[in-house]
């Protein structure tokens, strides 16, 4: 299913010239909640990102992940790398729930969840 919306979003933004590319990082996160879901990684403007994601969710009937968000007070710890990573989890295109999020050993895993 990743390939499949990684060719959506791609073409999607470049037949709306939007800034996006976006491409599959080869593993995967799971989660208790929402099941599991393969990491990509995209360039280009983060409002067009985040539209072309959601977007995604919703018309190809899947679960995604928004991923970005920080909390205010962790801003000197994000600039340094070892804070926490907020995500958004969609299904269908309508938000279903929260991740936190934490890097090791290159990767993004989960570190807590909560539904929406």
């Amino acid at each position: 299913m990743g390939t499949k919306a990684v060719e959506w979003m791609n073409s999607f933004s470049k037949k709306n010239n939007n800034s996006f590319n976006c491409e599959l990082e080869g593993y995967t996160i799971s989660t208790f909640h929402f099941g599991n879901f393969e990491v990509l990684s995209w360039k280009g403007n983060w409002s067009d990102a985040r539209k072309i994601i959601v977007k995604a969710s919703g018309k190809l009937n899947m679960k995604v992940i928004e991923a970005g968000y920080h909390l205010k007070d962790n801003i000197l710890l994000s600039l340094i790398g070892s804070s926490k990573e907020h995500a958004k989890v969609y299904r269908k295109g309508n938000f279903a729930g929260i991740l936190v999020l934490g890097r090791k050993s290159g990767h993004w895993i989960v570190k807590s969840e909560k539904l929406g």
